[in-house]
């Protein structure tokens, strides 16, 4: 009888789709490392040793477990055995592996960022509603318990505040989230859309967000833009900073559901005190779980705690995702989810 080929399940045992891991069961080797062997050290001794053989797939069906490792980068990326045909993991995403190199490996990527769209997209919304109506400085003084801040946030919270409907989106990023994002912010408020993206969309795609336009670069977008909302992977640098963030229209919004590190917090916060942004809303920050003390005191700064994608259907979908790309991948079929099939030769 053939021996099944080995497969690596990173992380806590399967909680919500128990007959897809079934199904691997049968077809594969499955091989759980403990948490002792995940850590870094004893990770990278366990590859240079072949202590799992010629695995050919990994997968991480949470976010929360199996990345204890640490970032799959050019120091362990090279002790990978060359069988690994696919890494397929939770989460949207993948800034905590090189997919570069795991291209240059021949090793495909695929993360769970359809599952986590639509919670992402419905926290984006909620963080548009509260930059446009100023709800954080209402939301901060209902809790102090003080009558006088009470009254204060009654009175004045609503200076500076507009209803979403006809403003002008304008979105960092128009891929799966983005996308829906856009789509909510159309259909529910009737915002106009812009766009900056490496693809343009379809006609039709663009007709459905009402006439959505892709401007001619970042700068254009800010320029415009009454709110700009970031859904873009970061890919390494700030795009909101010291040198951006002055583009943006004068009493601007900002919204990021993306990475933290794709906006310089310092200069985010300069532009909220001088007033040249109104408001902002961060679900991702900078230095997690450390929040900006400028922008945690602010009561114009709607702050939540990445928890974006937090909901059943995010956390399902993200372990359903992960085995159902291994099933797929190594049964010949073309991957759910992939990053980096691009760039594999």
């Amino acid at each position: 009888m053939a021996t099944k080929p080995t497969i690596l399940h990173l992380g806590d045992d399967i909680e919500f789709n128990k007959d897809i891991y079934t199904k691997l069961q049968e077809s594969f080797n499955v091989v759980q490392p403990s948490l002792a062997e995940r850590q870094r050290d004893a990770w990278l001794q366990a590859l240079r040793e072949r202590k799992w053989g010629d695995f050919q797939a990994v997968f991480r069906p949470f976010w929360n477990s199996g990345g204890e490792m640490g970032r799959w980068d050019k120091e362990m990326i090279p002790l990978l055995p060359s069988s690994l045909k696919l890494f397929a993991s939770a989460g949207a995403g993948y800034d905590w592996a090189d997919v570069d190199l795991l291209a240059a490996a021949g090793i495909l990527y695929c993360n769970g960022a359809s599952a986590s769209s639509e919670a992402v997209a419905d926290m984006a919304i909620y963080h548009i509603i509260s930059v446009f109506r100023n709800l954080q400085w209402s939301n901060m003084a209902a809790r102090t318990g003080d009558p006088d801040q009470w009254l204060d946030a009654h009175r004045n919270q609503p200076v500076g505040a507009h209803n979403p409907a006809g403003f002008t989106l304008g979105v960092v990023g128009l891929g799966n989230i983005g996308y829906r994002i856009a789509t909510k912010a159309y259909r529910c408020f009737g915002m106009k859309i812009i766009y900056h993206d490496l693809f343009q969309k379809t006609a039709q795609q663009e007709a459905e967000l009402g006439g959505a336009r892709k401007t001619a670069d970042l700068d254009a977008l800010l320029a415009e833009a009454d709110c700009v909302v970031l859904a873009t992977p970061s890919s390494g640098g700030s795009l909101l900073n010291a040198t951006t963030i002055p583009k943006i229209k004068k009493g601007g919004r900002v919204v990021n559901i993306a990475r933290g590190a794709l906006i310089d917090e310092e200069a985010l916060a300069d532009a909220l005190e001088s007033g040249h942004l109104y408001a902002v809303g961060l679900d991702v920050h900078a230095d997690e779980p450390n929040v900006n003390p400028r922008l945690a005191k602010h009561r114009r700064a709607t702050l939540t705690c990445h928890n974006a994608g937090g909901a059943f259907e995010t956390t399902s979908g993200f372990e359903a995702l992960s085995m159902q790309n291994v099933l797929a991948v190594l049964g010949g079929e073309k991957p759910l989810t992939p990053v980096n099939a691009h760039l594999i030769k």
